[in-house]
């Protein structure tokens, strides 16, 4: 019988919309890989249903949000309707950026997992990632 990690973790990082800020995003995407993920960065400029089409391609694990636009209020529901309708209900949708408080609460409400602040240490996000995949993952 084989281990739910088997397989190396598969990970997406996407930056969805106008924000054209990257710099952090190749950082999350090299650190996960040098944890033993496998990580498909989109680039920039994605729309939310490109990110989730790609995903389900891709057959990742987790889509990872990186986002300074503010616009984390609009994109993130508009994934999870995506996911919804494309039935990626097992896929960790996580993420991080400029972010207030509030708004990580009412985007947890909605389904998002944990959601990084700047600073947050790769250990912190790569564990986190870890655990949920190790928890959820389904064959």
């Amino acid at each position: 019988m084989s281990s739910t990690l088997d397989r190396p973790i598969r990970v997406l990082v996407a930056k969805v919309g106008l924000d054209g800020h990257d710099r952090g995003a190749k950082v999350i995407a090299t650190s996960l890989r040098d944890a033993g993920m496998e990580v498909i960065y989109t680039g920039l400029r994605q729309t939310p249903e490109m990110v989730v089409n790609t995903a389900l391609q891709e057959d990742v694990d987790a889509i990872g949000i990186s986002i300074l636009s503010g616009a984390h209020m609009t994109v993130f529901p508009r994934i999870i309707e995506v996911m919804k309708e494309k039935n990626l209900g097992n896929v960790l949708l996580t993420g991080g950026g400029i972010i207030p408080e509030g708004d990580i609460v009412k985007l947890k409400a909605m389904g998002v997992g944990e959601l990084f602040a700047p600073g947050t240490t790769m250990v912190a996000i790569v564990s986190y990632i870890k655990g949920w995949v190790a928890e959820n993952r389904k064959f």
